[in-house]
């Protein structure tokens, strides 16, 4: 059914729940899958330096997708990793999916509603509204 999984990871420990849950999915149907982290773009106004910010950001998105490679590991699932940087992750995980022939999205939500989710904001929720294929949402 689903052929090319795209798994969206932030590193925290309810993303990861979605990667294990796409994980399997994609064992299970022999699909290939591609784990996706997103970091933010260096901001005009930090009092950080470009050097430390890249770091720090690779710091997060290396560690983010070692998690990632240690869970396709010990079920036996073959990985493409990617580390994408854009202001809005979502339009980051809906261009990978588009760019490397996905036809599934897999990641996981928080589950806020209401003024919560408004104020908030909830980057799962535009992958689904600007999503072409199917998205997935695991909590």
């Amino acid at each position: 059914m689903y052929k090319h999984i795209l798994i969206s990871t932030d590193g925290s420990e309810l993303a990861q729940k979605g990667v294990t849950h796409g994980l399997a999915l994609a064992k299970s149907l022999g699909s290939s899958a591609h784990i996706i982290t997103v970091t933010e773009p260096y901001p005009l106004q930090s009092p950080a330096t470009l050097g430390s910010w890249t770091e720090a950001q690779t710091k997060h998105a290396d560690a983010a997708l070692n998690a990632a490679k240690d869970a396709a590991a010990k079920l036996g699932v073959k990985i493409n990793v990617i580390q994408a940087t854009n202001d809005s992750p979502a339009e980051a995980i809906v261009e990978a999916a588009k760019e490397h022939g996905c036809d599934l999205i897999v990641m996981a939500s928080h589950g806020r509603r209401g003024v919560s989710r408004l104020l908030l904001g909830s980057q799962t929720a535009e992958v689904v509204h600007y999503s072409a294929i199917p998205v997935l949402v695991v909590r």
